[in-house]
């Protein structure tokens, strides 16, 4: 198991928590901000050891009892006590790997489709689908930001937010190139066909970390949304598109109901961006990032997902693999998240 140091993480708690007492703590808004929220990130982390160290030893010491007494009804109380602590001690280790910078924030995942045309756009369905379903079944909130529908069928663009605990954390390794192998639906000839797409995963940025922009590097467009939303959505131009003309990166937000809020989260969306890659970078300042390639390097796919000639969905860097490839497409991730977080260490 790997090393939970909770004496440190006890220590950190006191000192954070003497910090809430001073007089001027509060004066700083940002700081006790994250103060707060590393008091809670260490306070979860302490209980879930104690549930699982308090759930282990009451199997050891059922087990000593039943070293004295040959009770049949013990053994199998202990043998069913087993495989549920081996689960928590399991997420025990992949919570001591989320310790990033940003891997406790929201999740901003971008999906965009490679070559092919309906083919692809249908894969980025499929994909968005799939991590919707992964959410949803490890209690994260999914929220859609943009969405640009596909010319036949299927997704062309969508950017949405994971909300929760560790969003970040748990999907950064999502990021990269996913592969398709299948008998295409849209295919009279019934040939395979193999279609890529991109997802690209982000930290959202908390209020506590400052992005210096100049607001003369952006151009903000704005348009009739287009996506789902009701027809309120058309009557008025409250889509709000921002560029960052200096790296030409671009996000763009339609959800939100008032073109205020959709700007609001198009700037949290480019400060996302930014940051990633001026940490990527090793750049001091937003103002050293010229001419940022966002280009998608097809062919370095992460993951293969493959239902013809066989069935099989792998990992390309860890080698963890599934024979179920509908299981994961409908949602069963956390073996792959879990083998990659720990091929980190």
């Amino acid at each position: 198991m790997i090393h939970f140091d909770i004496t440190n993480l006890e220590n950190e708690l006191s000192t954070l928590e003497i910090q809430t007492t001073e007089n001027n703590f509060w004066e700083d808004s940002k700081n006790s901000s994250k103060v707060l929220k590393r008091i809670t990130e260490i306070k979860n982390k302490i209980e879930q050891y104690k549930r699982v160290h308090n759930e282990l030893k009451n199997l050891i010491e059922l087990n000593e009892l039943l070293k004295q007494e040959n009770d049949e009804d013990l053994e199998q109380e202990i043998e069913s006590g087993i495989s549920p602590i081996e689960k928590e001690i399991e997420k025990l280790e992949i919570a001591t790997l989320l310790s990033g910078k940003y891997d406790i924030n929201n999740a901003i995942v971008t999906l965009h489709p490679g070559a092919g045309g309906t083919e692809a756009q249908d894969w980025v369905e499929m994909l968005y689908r799939m991590y919707t379903r992964w959410a949803n079944a490890n209690g994260y909130k999914i929220e859609e930001l943009d969405y640009i529908d596909g010319d036949e069928a299927g997704i062309k663009s969508v950017t949405f937010s994971v909300s929760g605990d560790y969003a970040y954390g748990y999907l950064k390794g999502e990021q990269g190139v996913h592969r398709l192998v299948r008998i295409s639906p849209f295919d009279a000839g019934g040939r395979r066909h193999t279609s890529f797409a991109s997802v690209e995963v982000l930290p959202e940025i908390t209020e506590d970390i400052e992005i210096d922009i100049n607001p003369d590097d952006l151009r903000i467009d704005t348009y009739r949304s287009s996506g789902a939303g009701g027809q309120h959505i058309n009557k008025t131009s409250s889509a709000v598109r921002i560029t960052h003309i200096p790296t030409n990166i671009v996000v763009a937000c339609q959800t939100e109901r008032s073109q205020i809020q959709n700007r609001e989260t198009a700037m949290k969306m480019l400060k996302s961006k930014l940051l990633h890659i001026k940490e990527q970078e090793h750049k001091d300042t937003i103002d050293e990032l010229k001419g940022v390639q966002m280009d998608i390097a097809w062919g370095s796919q992460i993951r293969s997902y493959v239902f013809c000639p066989y069935t099989l969905v792998k990992d390309h860097r860890t080698n963890y693999e599934v024979g179920n490839v509908q299981a994961v497409i409908d949602g069963d991730l956390n073996g792959f998240i879990d083998s990659y977080l720990q091929s980190l260490v």
